[in-house]
């Protein structure tokens, strides 16, 4: 199965960034994928709200999730991005959904590990997801949704294989700084490695954040990558068999002392 990652700018104007996203979803559809993965904050970055995210959030996460279905359905491609949704309270949950290329909503994942490091506080900003982990279908893989700092928590992903995910997906505003790059590819191939899967990531590409987004094998062969385009596509063909190779000559799944479930 061919899956893109895209990475772009998002600003203020929600329904501008889904034209971007529509036009994005379009070229990776046009290039043969099945799936396509956008970054954390796709529907606006939490600095460019008006005002408070919670009515934020309330005003535009209805839209930007009946867009992408819509967006999804017309091109026939499935679809995992990230936005601000209604909690009930002053603070709105941080949620990542993922749409089937038929339009239907397939699961959505709000975010558990806020970002509360290197002198930055979300937890000011969103409430704290209140479900666990989500593992959705598209095509032939099981994929995992992880938003961004979730990648520094490695019983998350974990978790996420136990559940059946051979895929990860990953939505990132990943932040620079020194060492930030670093740990960015290091983790992504690091998370690969250890669960022998497939991990795609695209992140934001606004000023603050590194771009860099990649596609990455369950040995932790980098397959594609960006840098720091502004606006741009990376496509992998993801296939089972690599998978049943990693798992055959690297059997860390099978070989772990601390097993969830029978084996």
């Amino acid at each position: 199965m061919k899956v893109a990652a895209a990475q772009y700018a998002p600003t203020a104007d929600v329904a501008g960034n889904l034209d971007v996203v529509e036009t994005m979803a379009g070229e990776a559809a046009a290039a043969g994928a099945e799936l396509v993965v956008f970054p954390e904050e796709a529907m606006i970055p939490a600095e460019a709200a008006a005002g408070p995210l919670h009515e934020t959030a309330e005003a535009h996460w209805p839209f930007f999730l009946g867009e992408l279905s819509r967006i999804a359905a017309a091109h026939g491609i499935a679809v995992i991005a990230g936005g601000y949704e209604p909690s009930g309270d002053s603070l709105p949950y941080n949620t990542i959904a993922a749409v089937s290329a038929d339009g239907e909503l397939l699961g959505r994942y709000r975010k558990m590990h806020l970002y509360d490091a290197f002198d930055y506080r979300e937890s000011r900003e969103v409430q704290r997801g209140d479900e666990g982990p989500c593992v959705v279908r598209i095509g032939e893989f099981n994929v995992g949704l992880v938003n961004c700092y979730d990648l520094r928590f490695p019983e998350f992903t974990r978790t996420l294989v136990e559940m059946g995910a051979d895929l990860l997906s990953v939505s990132a505003a990943w932040v620079r700084g020194p060492l930030k790059e670093d740990h960015w590819t290091t983790l992504l191939r690091t998370r690969a490695i250890e669960n022998t899967c497939w991990v795609v990531a695209a992140s934001l590409t606004t000023p603050d954040c590194i771009g860099m987004s990649m596609a990455i094998d369950p040995l932790g062969v980098v397959r594609a990558a960006l840098g720091e385009e502004e606006r741009a596509l990376c496509v992998v063909e993801a296939d089972k068999q690599r998978i049943d190779r990693a798992r055959t000559i690297l059997p860390v799944l099978r070989n772990r002392r601390i097993i969830i479930g029978p084996r």
